[in-house]
């Protein structure tokens, strides 16, 4: 017997979904950007795609509006590079959740993220990813706990 229960829960999912990223709008237009319907339908597919990529799962909401209200306020993010950032972001999240062996939280490696991309990366996605956080999941893959890593990172 075919199991075709799972279809309306993962439909009512994806529409929980979409319907929490364009109420980030509400918040976002303030700092000059939103997304549009089909922008969002973008994102969603990126985020499938980068978590396929990266052999992960996720069950719950994903992780795009963590990312959007944590880098919406970006000096270096604006309308016209907004959703590939957010793509871009979407993208190394997964990846440097995997690189961490999942030792950082959600939260932690999005306000990591934040931090460096603001500052020593000055909104290039391509130094935060080749180089700060490989540094920091490096010193957490080697037994540096996180707090240590950051102290030494600040000197």
């Amino acid at each position: 017997m075919k199991n075709d229960f799972n279809l309306p829960i993962m439909a009512l999912q994806k529409e929980q979904e979409v319907l929490a990223v364009k109420k980030c709008n509400e918040y976002t237009k303030k700092f000059g950007m939103t997304l549009s319907d089909a922008e969002i339908k973008e994102l969603m597919q990126c985020r499938f795609d980068a978590l396929k990529s990266n052999g992960r799962i996720e069950f719950g909401m994903g992780i795009l509006p963590k990312l959007i209200y944590e880098f919406c306020d970006s000096p270096y993010i604006y309308q016209d590079n907004y959703v590939e950032t957010l793509e871009q972001l979407q993208d190394i999240f997964y990846f440097f959740k995997n690189e961490s062996m999942d030792e950082l939280s959600d939260d932690e490696l999005i306000q990591a993220m934040k931090k460096y991309f603001d500052n020593e990366c000055q909104g290039s996605i391509e130094y935060l990813a080749e180089t700060k956080l490989h540094e920091l999941c490096r010193a957490i893959r080697f037994g540096n706990n996180k707090e240590q890593w950051e102290a030494e990172d600040n000197d």
